[in-house]
């Protein structure tokens, strides 16, 4: 009888053994990379790839989820936020239907900007007492004078424009090349009587539909408009036949000065549309940002654009929006796009306001722009 060798037709350390050692070191390799490198092993990936992820695809997804993992702005230090955003700019942004019906659902339940984001006839008659939004004891007895002035009613409907953009002022826009995406919207709201000369054009666009007029601007650059009221007025002439909107009854210290832009404006036979912010909406407005982390004395312009924005158009983008004093890459920016004048500290919380808007993004409801446009 021959001798069998029990090891025959078995491949010790053969090919076959090689091969399967190999594919289960590669297995632990690639494990150990995702326990030890974690997140940046996917970030280099994703710096490698050409093109943009569809908004739905594993990988944004997950780069979403880190994002709405910070649940509060001191969960991570600046440039960790700044790293996950930058890292979702390779995903292609896309309206999430569902997100922004609720979200638009929640806007017409406290604060319905359709009826009464501005003093109108129809939500003020004459002979009411209109109560100041921060003035506690400040109270307006609406005269005839002064009923006069307001339309009759809203001139805006509920989701009446399909693509708005609300523009912030904010350094984060200049070189940005956005002005043509930009003036390709419906609808432009623009905040504070921004320059947009032809030094600017390139970057922030020049149309505008409606822009806002902090009444301290015209207190402190145009004398209250006691005097010369000529260079007010053609500094409005930049803004072609847009709206202007002013917080009159903020304050009784804005209400004069308010009233005196319209004066203004009908001794110049100006068809220009000046609207009043209507108090309680504007009291509604920090209400609803307040629940959403967003506690400051006072919410920027801009923010209360935007709230207004997500209920009168259908598609919201945003540009100019930024809290910080550098860009989402580190590099330095000046706060406004035109100048480096901060504002008083204390007074707004515009890191809060930015924050809550980048969740937004994430969850689809507004686009937010922070780089350059194609």
């Amino acid at each position: 009888m021959a001798y069998a060798d029990p090891s025959s037709g078995r491949d010790l350390l053969g090919n076959r053994s090689l091969c399967f050692i190999f594919i289960c070191a590669f297995g632990l390799v690639t494990l150990l990379q995702q326990i030890l490198y974690g997140k940046n092993y996917i970030k280099r990936y994703l710096e490698n790839y050409d093109g943009s992820f569809e908004y739905n695809s594993t990988a944004c997804r997950e780069l979403r989820q880190e994002i709405m993992d910070v649940k509060v702005l001191t969960m991570v230090k600046s440039s960790e936020l700044f790293e996950r955003w930058r890292n979702l700019q390779v995903c292609r942004w896309e309206q999430n239907k569902e997100e922004t019906s609720n979200f638009k659902m929640s806007l017409s339940r406290c604060c319905n900007a359709p009826s009464f984001l501005f003093t109108t006839k129809r939500n003020t008659p004459a002979g009411t007492k209109l109560r100041y939004e921060v003035d506690a004891n400040g109270i307006l007895p609406i005269t005839n004078e002064i009923f006069k002035m307001f339309p009759d009613d809203m001139p805006y409907s509920k989701s009446q424009f399909k693509k708005c953009a609300v523009i912030g002022n904010g350094g984060i826009i200049k070189n940005s090349k956005c002005g043509k995406e930009i003036d390709s919207a419906d609808f432009v709201f623009r905040c504070n009587i921004p320059p947009i000369n032809e030094k600017y054009t390139v970057d922030v666009g020049s149309k505008t539909d409606l822009v806002t007029i902090n009444p301290s601007i015209i207190t402190e650059r145009f004398q209250k408009l006691e005097k010369w009221r000529r260079p007010f007025y053609e500094v409005l002439q930049n803004y072609d036949n847009s709206s202007v909107v002013l917080p009159a009854f903020y304050n009784t210290r804005n209400t004069d000065v308010s009233f005196r832009v319209k004066y203004m404006l009908d001794d110049f036979d100006s068809q220009r549309n000046v609207f009043f912010f209507h108090p309680q909406y504007l009291l509604n407005v920090q209400r609803f940002w307040t629940v959403q982390g967003v506690r400051a004395k006072r919410l920027s312009s801009g923010l209360m654009l935007v709230t207004a924005a997500l209920e009168l158009c259908e598609e919201v983008h945003l540009y100019g929006f930024w809290a910080f004093s550098v860009n989402p890459s580190g590099i330095f920016i000046t706060h406004h796009y035109y100048d480096n004048v901060k504002p008083r500290p204390g007074f707004h919380a515009m890191p809060h306001e930015i924050f809550n808007f980048i969740h937004m993004h994430t969850r689809g409801i507004i686009n937010v722009h922070t780089g350059q446009c194609t």
